[in-house]
């Protein structure tokens, strides 16, 4: 070995770099970190590893009570499953697909086909006029007739939609998916954000019907043979999303599994872990930082300082270092999650597909995920008749409704929402045994003006010497976006640690 190679190394054994957060992304960067030598302690403040990743025991089964999938786009998540030997156990969802509950009239049917974001390619399909009427699909087919001259460039997908296509096609079709998918109301979603392209193929096609059309030809004609459809964008990251038709995938027995072989992995690497410690405070230091903590310990010296924390507590720890972040915070949606086990034999033949969304304001729950219809896994580990239902409640600027009851009382009203959307009698004997979870969620990445907040948050950060910051807040809600990040978040700290005289 070369001297200064050499030099190299010993450097790294002597450098240490603090992860706050054992989540996904906080368990990432330390696995970067570890991989070159670096000494990593990981902090997370509660009891467990993997953040919005949880397992829990209901009704003797273990089943995922967080974030059930992730996204398939780019073979990301896959790749680093299959360089932690779980490539065996990755599955897909069946591709049945979900439908939609509390229109009008009609009450629930199956979420059409042939969409982005729940905009249609043909108002007159028999499955999207079945949700929006005749007199809807005649509004939204005036959007074909419109003159070129009153297209341009529109940011909010609501405004876009309600103005070419009409409040049905909004109300009914597109603010489910914003709603159940990225917990936001359609206004507040940005168009090239959540559907690239589709501003551009408007200007082209002259519709926006035709721009979904468009969008669509060109995926198909560009994705692999075996790749599933991707009806409906799904940020799969989130708890809450039952995934309609989205190219997902998950992992037999739990997306903890995934958490634990990033543990094992650091444990192996001589990665220090500290469950239950949280961290309160940084200071600057000659060489580089003093992290205190919650522990009855020394603060913790440290060359690097990576914060994988959500929003709030992120800009909370960092904001007495680095100017200017505490400005700007939104208020991040709060989801609850009602794991159910019911023994319902009459949910055998998957009567509403694999979820439900809801049209909002129809219902109190905004959105199902029918797990054992849904997941192969999970159904052959549930006895004949006994199904797995999770009930989701929360949205943007919307508290949970069920935030101010006990467990028993959330579960019953769970059940009671679980019966309505699946159209099935769910009696309060039929239920086996219940779980609620409860998750403050990142902001959607596709939400109007978010870039430029996240943008900012992190130029200032990374104006400071030997601190880095990553997670869903600033990479986007999902694997797929979040593994990335925290990868290039945590090569651009070791690097500078490793690089510094």
């Amino acid at each position: 070995m070369s001297e200064p190679l050499d030099r190299l190394v010993r450097h790294a054994h002597e450098t240490r770099v603090v992860v706050v957060g054992g989540g996904v992304s906080g368990l990432i960067a330390a696995r970067e970190c570890a991989k070159v030598g670096l000494q990593v302690t990981v902090l997370e403040a509660s009891d467990v590893f993997g953040g919005v990743l949880r397992t829990a025991e209901v009704g003797g089964i273990v089943l995922d009570v967080g974030a059930e999938s992730y996204a398939t786009r780019g073979g990301i998540v896959r790749g680093l499953l299959g360089e932690l030997g779980l490539a065996d156990a990755v599955v897909t969802p069946n591709p049945a697909g979900a439908w939609v509950a509390g229109v009008p009239g009609v009450g629930a049917a199956p979420l059409p086909k042939g969409g982005v974001l729940g905009i249609p390619d043909n108002p007159f399909d028999p499955a999207v006029r079945r949700i929006i009427g005749w007199s809807g699909a005649w509004r939204a087919y005036v959007d074909r007739l419109r003159p070129p001259l009153t297209i341009g460039h529109t940011l909010s997908l609501g405004k876009l939609v309600r103005s070419r296509l009409g409040a049905r096609v909004l109300d009914r079709l597109v603010a489910p998916v914003t709603s159940g998918v990225y917990s936001a109301r359609p206004d507040d979603i940005d168009v090239d954000l959540a559907a690239p392209g589709l501003n551009a193929a408007l200007t082209r096609t002259g519709s926006l019907t035709g721009a979904v059309a468009e969008l669509r030809a060109r995926r198909v004609s560009t994705r692999p043979a075996d790749a599933p459809a991707s009806d409906v964008p799904v940020v799969a990251g989130t708890a809450q999303a039952p995934a309609p038709g989205g190219a997902v995938e998950g992992i037999a027995g739990g997306m903890s599994r995934l958490v634990d072989a990033l543990v094992a992995g650091l444990t192996d690497a001589g990665a220090d872990l500290r469950p239950g410690v949280r961290a309160e405070g940084l200071t600057r230091t000659d060489d580089g930082w003093s992290v205190s903590t919650s522990a009855d310990a020394e603060p913790i010296a440290a060359r690097a300082v990576i914060v994988a924390l959500p929003e709030g507590p992120a800009r909370a720890l960092l904001a007495p270092v680095v100017p200017g972040l505490d400005e700007g915070e939104p208020v991040a949606p709060v989801v609850e999650v009602v794991t159910l086990v019911v023994k319902t034999p009459e949910l055998d033949r998957a009567p509403r597909g694999t979820g439900v969304l809801t049209v909002p304001g129809s219902h109190v729950a905004k959105a199902l995920t029918h797990s054992s219809a849904k997941w192969e896994w999970v159904r052959d580990a549930t006895a004949p008749g006994v199904h797995v239902v999770r009930v989701s409640f929360g949205a943007q600027g919307e508290e949970p409704a069920t935030a101010s009851l006990d467990d028993d009382a959330a579960a019953r009203l769970a059940l009671a929402e679980a019966s309505a959307m699946l159209g099935v009698e769910l009696s309060a004997s039929a239920l086996v045994d219940s779980h609620r979870s409860r998750y403050v969620q990142s902001q959607p990445a596709a939400t109007i003006g978010r870039a430029a907040v996240t943008a900012a948050a992190r130029g200032a950060v990374r104006a400071v010497a030997g601190l880095g910051v990553t997670g869903a807040w600033v990479a986007g809600t999902g694997l797929a976006q979040v593994i990335p990040d925290a990868r290039d978040e945590a090569d651009r700290v070791r690097s500078a640690a490793l690089w510094r005289h």
